[in-house]
Order: C-alpha cells, then sequence, then structure tokens
C-alpha cells in the first residue's frame, strides 16, 4: 500500500509546485538586451507635473527622442506558447463586477504608468484572467503563471509585445522573497 502511495504524493508535489520564475530581461531578443545595457541614463527631471503622479501617455512612449530600443517590439520567438511564472507590477484596465482585474497589464517594475519612459512593448505583457484579483494595491507585486503568447496589443493606454492568458495570479508573499 505505501509504494502506491508514493507516486501519488510525487504526483501531487510536483503539480502544486510553481513554475521556475521567468525574468524580465529574457523577454528581449539579446541585440535589445544589449542596447538596453548600453543606454546612457535617462533623466527624469521634469518629466513629472508638479504632483508626480501623470502621464499623460499612460505607458505609451512619448518621447521620440529615446533610443530606438526603447520603442522595440522584437519579441523571443521560444516564449511563444510557453508556461512561464512571471513578477511584476499590475495597470488595471478592466474588472469584473466584485470588482476584481481580470485584464490588466504586468509591468517590471512599480509605477510603471507615472513614470516616464515606461517599459518598451517587449517588457509589457497584457494578462488576460478571468477568474479576477482582488488588487488592494499596485504597488504589490504579483506572480502571474499561464501560457505566454507573442501578440501585438495596441490601445490608449499601450502597446505590448506579449500576452498570458493566466492560469494563476496571486500576490507575492514575504516568504516568496
Amino acid at each position: 500500500m505505501r509504494y502506491l502511495l508514493l507516486p501519488l504524493l510525487l504526483f501531487s508535489t510536483l503539480a502544486c509546485a510553481e513554475l521556475p520564475e521567468t525574468d524580465w530581461l529574457d523577454l528581449m531578443p539579446p541585440e535589445d538586451r544589449q542596447a538596453l545595457e548600453d543606454m546612457p541614463e535617462l533623466s527624469h527631471d521634469g518629466i513629472e507635473m508638479e504632483s508626480g503622479f501623470y502621464n499623460p501617455g499612460g505607458l505609451k512612449q512619448q518621447d521620440q527622442s529615446l533610443p530606438a530600443v526603447m520603442y522595440s517590439t522584437k519579441t523571443v520567438a521560444a516564449f511563444d506558447g510557453k508556461a512561464i511564472r512571471l513578477g511584476g507590477y499590475p495597470v488595471p484596465l478592466e474588472t469584473d463586477s466584485q470588482g476584481r482585474s481580470t485584464l490588466f497589464f504586468l509591468v517590471p517594475y512599480p509605477g510603471a504608468c507615472i513614470h516616464v519612459p515606461p517599459p518598451p512593448p517587449n517588457q509589457l505583457v497584457l494578462v488576460r484572467y478571468p477568474q479576477g484579483i482582488e488588487l488592494e494595491d499596485i504597488y504589490n507585486p504579483l506572480w502571474v503563471s499561464g501560457t505566454l503568447k507573442i501578440e501585438q496589443v495596441n490601445n490608449q493606454l499601450a502597446d505590448a509585445a506579449y500576452a498570458l492568458d493566466a492560469s494563476q495570479v496571486r500576490v507575492v508573499q514575504e516568504e516568496d522573497l
């Protein structure tokens, strides 16, 4: 009997295990990664309004003088259809009748929608999560797991090069760090 339970226990442990974390920079082709590393540091002086909380372009690049890598929609083909787990910060787009976010952009750093410049499109992921998640604070990071797709997304708020059909979304906990 004990020998029959061992495979079942092992299977249930593996089924509950989370996917390994995908690094945001892995979503960029090598030439974009290098261009980003070689880019001079950008100054944020005078960019935000007095409140420090306003960017009329949202996540869209408004400054046409930035290096080309900041507009890049180049993707990594190996990620198309791949199950991943990505950590990031939500920018809510749609909610359900209970106020849970069902559609949002995931960005690599907090406040990406209010600071300039926003990340390039290949560093933005549109997340579809029909079950929804209650977002108490957009500055709380999330783990998002699901199937990543190469998909050009263009709306008033942002241009993204990837979309993810999420199977699980959860707030990062202290023990995750």
